[in-house]
């Protein structure tokens, strides 16, 4: 009680707060919605927070229940009355979800909900504190501060310190937090100055003056120091005082909302501590060079990995320009300065270079420059990050010369395949027309099997190319294999017979049906009887035999020649591995063959070995292929019918090599057919004109007018145009596809075979027709 007697007055004490004072408090918070509930959840209070944050007055709300401010997903599942029943059942409930305005706008909330009860225990309603959280929730680095102060705040509002002062700072209300947080009960503290709680160097500079001051002409203030607790322990605290005013503007007091933020500023020490260990932990980095620099670009600390990759110690570099690291061109181009300044513009600048290591060596560096700013955007410096690509370089060197290498070889095929073309159709005209002299005869079947010597290398050397470029690749059809060895045969009989050897066949009379290319597969047992032939002495015995099981065929090559080091078994199948290194001397090679052999076989789902007792004792090749289930049993094979008269047809050939173009015509005259050579694009489509051609054979890469060309205006100009035959040096699987695409029905690499001419033509017969108009 006041006295009367003219004593100085007291201040007053904790029972004669006035509800008033207190309302007041809580009306005037407007960062916090606080507002009571019935035990029902209808609302029965609303302060200015609320109304800031929800949108809705005091009339607008008050009797409504609260599951309004919910969102209806949140309505349907009960959600309100859930978080009723948890605070009636536990006393307190918090919770952070969306919740809804009064235009329907949505806001991230922290919302505590305290159970109220009277002294008997009976429950009369709750009490509600939300808090928008909307911006802070975006903010990551404020959200977490925001965390920590609201989950300190509502945990039954105990982590916070949330009293009244009077407009002279002396302490008038206080609640739970207060006495947790600074530890005074309500009677101990009330009608006491706020000063009560700063530590000693805080008064002497008054500090606890200047607060309330400066809350009182600005509205708010907020400050984190160190405050004291009535055990006299300190704790860290951020404090918000909003001065209070009535309705007509005056002072009447201020809230103040304190909070513990020791741990927080512990972790900030801990994160002090973090980067400590950073700076250690990029000092010992040592695959990376990583430099600081000063405003200027001079070096202010240095790794180990910058040691490591341009050779200088800490001691040698720090304080030097770091252009001293740049090569005399970059240097005399003003180029270190340039990328500073870049850097400080724009926040970094990258760049691949070369740089120069303290022994003078040069090495090519990917360097990241990045400016410095202090919290405050004052530029503080740079880093400096470099990396050695010295290696990667070198690789895409490699790989870059590789792919000039695969383009070279694929023009070297075409360059000479063209001047093969003629050189072939000349030798089996030859044949045809009878030289009628052994000697003349004996030397065109040297330049023939010269020429399929020098055409199976071209096709090796293009295999090989897709092999280290990973486009080799096989076609898969239903076959005889009967047919493709005794193709295979054909093909390599002239090197065999020129050698003198015998070759010995055993295989079934009938079909033996398989799954793969025939292509590859010939290619796979030509390779193999030519390199017996080959590494066989003259006058020596080749086998090949063919033995069939329930689910694999087995393909046998034997030889009575030089034989294989046992050691050397797997080894020669290694790409550019001779046999004649590990065996004797044979007649050399490209040591392609046997590679390209087994790639064929196992894209066959195949195996191929080589068996051998050593040098002199012959060697075998086995290869093993798996047969399809449904074509397990051999089919007997009838009698071949007769090759019917190949049909006479009208055939243009085009092509700008006169020799290529004139063989060709000599030997489909020479064949039966109505041939005709030109040696250009525009002179094609003039003689199409007038020739009406069954058949044209076009090459691809002629000049002014390309085949793709001549083949795109004949079926432009043309109702029915001809049959449309590449004739090209360009022999690779995309060629292929491009005169498919381009409408050429058929396609061959130079040089072209006599019985594939045959072929041609026996299979054009049906669906050439009539000559076309």
């Amino acid at each position: 009680m006041n006295k009367s007697n003219g004593e100085k007055p007291l201040p007053p004490t904790g029972f004669e707060v006035s509800d008033r004072m207190f309302r007041l408090l809580v009306q005037s918070v407007r960062d916090y919605a606080i507002f009571m509930l019935d035990a029902s959840g209808h609302v029965v209070t609303w302060n200015e927070g609320a109304e800031a944050i929800k949108g809705y007055t005091r009339d607008e709300i008050v009797g409504s229940h609260f599951s309004r401010f919910y969102p209806q997903e949140e309505v349907e599942r009960g959600w309100p009355d859930y978080e009723l029943e948890q605070a009636a059942a536990i006393g307190r409930f918090e919770d952070e979800s969306w919740r809804v305005r009064k235009d329907g706008s949505r806001f991230w909330a922290n919302v505590i909900i305290t159970a109220l009860r009277d002294e008997d225990g009976r429950l009369v309603g709750f009490s509600k504190v939300t808090r928008d959280l909307t911006e802070k929730r975006q903010q990551a680095e404020q959200l977490r501060i925001s965390e920590e102060r609201f989950r300190a705040l509502v945990e039954n509002v105990r982590d916070y310190a949330i009293f009244m002062l009077d407009k002279d700072g002396f302490v008038s209300t206080w609640n739970e937090g207060a006495r947790h947080l600074k530890g005074y009960e309500a009677d101990e503290i009330i009608g006491s100055h706020v000063s009560r709680f700063y530590p000693p160097e805080d008064l002497k500079r008054r500090w606890p003056e200047h607060e309330l001051k400066t809350a009182m002409l600005e509205g708010r203030f907020e400050d984190e120091g160190w405050r004291i607790r009535k055990d006299g322990s300190r704790f860290w605290a951020n404090v918000v005082i909003t001065a209070l005013r009535d309705r007509s503007g005056d002072l009447i007091g201020f809230s103040k909302i304190t909070r513990d933020l020791t741990e927080r500023r512990k972790h900030e020490q801990q994160i002090a501590e973090s980067e400590e260990r950073f700076r250690l932990l990029v000092e010992g980095v040592r695959d990376y060079a990583i430099v600081m620099l000063d405003r200027r670009g001079f070096v202010s600390s240095w790794n180990t990995g910058a040691q490591k990759i341009k050779g200088y110690s800490a001691q040698e570099v720090i304080g030097r320009h770091y252009s001293h690291f740049f090569a005399s061109e970059d240097i005399a181009a003003n180029k270190p300065w340039h990328q500073l300044i870049e850097a400080k513009e724009h926040g970094n600048v990258g760049d691949e270079s070369w740089r120069v290591r303290k022994d003078g060596t040069q090495f090519w560096a990917g360097n990241v420059i990045s400016a410095l700013h202090d919290g405050e955007g004052r530029h503080r410096g740079f880093v400096l990050v470099t990396q050695d690509l010295t290696a990667r370089r070198h690789a895409e060197s490699l790989a870059d010369t590789t792919q000039r290498m695969h383009e070279f070889i694929a023009m070297l095929a075409h360059e000479l395949r063209n001047p093969l073309a003629p050189i072939q159709n000349a030798v089996q005209l030859m044949e045809r027309k009878g030289l009628g002299d052994p000697t003349l005869e004996s030397m065109r079947q040297m330049i023939e099997r010269q020429t399929s010597y020098l055409t199976r290398i071209i096709d090796e050397l293009l295999d090989v190319n897709r092999i280290a470029h990973g486009r080799f690749s096989i076609g898969r059809e239903t076959m005889d294999l009967v047919e493709i060895l005794n193709r295979s045969i054909d093909t390599s009989r002239p090197l065999i017979d020129s050698q003198g050897h015998s070759l010995h066949v055993s295989m079934p009379d009938g079909p033996l049906t398989i799954q793969g290319d025939p292509l590859r597969l010939t290619q796979v047992v030509v390779n193999l009887l030519n390199n017996a032939a080959k590494y066989t002495p003259e006058g020596g015995d080749i086998y090949l035999s063919v033995v069939t099981r329930e689910t694999d065929v087995e393909i046998s090559v034997k030889d009575t020649g030089i034989g294989i080091e046992p050691a050397h078994l797997d080894a020669i199948f290694e790409l550019f591995t001779q046999l004649e290194t590990h065996a004797a001397k044979g007649p050399g090679g490209l040591g392609v063959g046997l590679a390209l052999v087994r790639r064929v076989v196992e894209l066959h789902a195949g195996t191929v070995r080589a068996k051998s007792q050593g040098p002199g004792k012959g060697s075998e090749f086995v290869v093993r292929l798996p047969r399809p289930v449904e074509n397990l049993k051999v089919v007997a094979r009838g009698e071949g019918a007769p090759t019917a008269e190949l049909p006479r047809l009208r055939v243009l050939v085009v092509d700008d090599n006169k020799d290529a173009a004139d063989s060709l015509n000599l030997l489909l005259q020479e064949m039966g057919q109505d041939a005709y050579a030109v040696y250009d694009g525009q002179t094609a489509l003039a003689a199409a004109e007038k020739l009406a051609p069954h058949v044209v054979m076009l090459d691809i890469g002629m000049p002014r007018m390309s085949g793709y060309d001549v083949a795109r205006e004949l079926k432009r100009t043309r109702p029915h145009p001809p049959v449309l035959v590449a004739v090209t040096g360009w022999g690779q699987e995309a060629d292929r596809r491009a005169a498919q695409d381009a409408g050429f029905r058929y396609h061959f690499a130079k040089p072209v075979r006599q019985h594939s001419l045959q072929q041609l033509l026996e299979e054009i017969r049906p669906k050439a027709g009539p000559a076309p108009s």
